[in-house]
């Protein structure tokens, strides 16, 4: 299942990309296992005329292309913990989702018609995120499901860690 993000303001280089980068790449390697990935980022750059969250919706929806199911990123979504995240884009998987998409609006927030017509509305908490904040916990999160789909040592939510309490 291919994982697009569709989000509003192309980053520059730095320590924001390189984690993006680094977390897509862990989650491609094991694509093959998991059959989630690739991931691909579509980084929208509105002209100052369309910069409107109406405008910025109709340059987000062309981004998104045929991905089905559309989840967007608001903060009045569901608020999910790691491993039923994983849960929820392994069964988006099973279900024949063939393109997962993701959408992360502008400055000025989610055009509230495109949320609504999202099948699915995920939070990353309460807290306010910088967008670029935002891009690096979704692919860390894609990657965090990605390894628990495989199995992977990378969640440890549950795990005993071996440390004594004081």
């Amino acid at each position: 299942m291919r994982v697009i993000i569709a989000a509003i303001g192309k980053l520059p280089a730095g320590p924001e990309r390189e984690l993006i980068d680094t977390y897509i790449a862990r989650t491609d390697a094991i694509s093959g296992v998991t059959r989630l990935g690739p991931v691909e980022v579509a980084e929208i750059n509105p002209k100052p005329a369309e910069r409107t969250p109406a405008a910025e919706a109709r340059l987000l929806d062309a981004a998104l292309r045929d991905a089905a199911p559309r989840i967007a990123l608001d903060e009045r979504g569901v608020a999910l913990g790691s491993a039923a995240f994983a849960k929820r884009l392994e069964a988006w998987r099973d279900d024949g989702a063939r393109r997962l998409g993701f959408v992360i609006g502008g400055a000025d927030g989610l055009d509230p018609d495109l949320g609504a017509g999202a099948d699915f509305r995920l939070s990353l908490g309460a807290m306010t995120w910088p967008h670029a904040l935002a891009r690096v916990m979704l692919t860390e999160q894609l990657y965090r499901a990605a390894s628990i789909l495989a199995g992977g040592p990378y969640h440890r939510e549950g795990a005993p860690s071996g440390r004594k309490r004081r």
